[in-house]
């Protein structure tokens, strides 16, 4: 699925764009354990949905590679968490969904988890 139509799924607000908002998202991750994010996260082209609002969350998905930070539940970060993310070339977005929500739209377009 486009990151793009991603987005529009989600009615999320881009805050940080890719610089390719049609590139292909495969594979998704919710959690706001940083440590499950490295435990899990592996493949390109990965999208991260988290509540967790610190610059670990953006400095965990530049470890693990991961393009796409999505804040859930509203969560708004601050200005140098989305300096710290257009500088890592990660794409920041929010919504109003809850994860579970979030994380079951993603799941109905055909976006999957790891190994599935």
């Amino acid at each position: 699925m486009k990151l793009n139509a991603c987005a529009q799924l989600l009615d999320a607000q881009v805050l940080v764009p890719a610089d390719n908002m049609s590139m292909e998202i495969r594979v998704a991750c919710g959690a706001d354990l940083m440590s499950d994010v490295m435990a899990f996260a592996c493949s390109s082209n990965e999208m991260m949905l988290t509540g967790l609002i610190n610059p670990q969350a953006i400095r965990t998905a530049e470890m693990m590679d991961v393009k796409v930070v999505v804040f859930v539940r509203g969560k708004l970060p601050d200005q140098s968490m989305l300096d710290l993310a257009k500088d890592r070339s990660i794409c920041v977005m929010t919504t109003q969904l809850p994860m579970f929500t979030a994380c079951g739209l993603l799941y109905g377009a055909g976006i999957m988890g790891k190994g599935e």
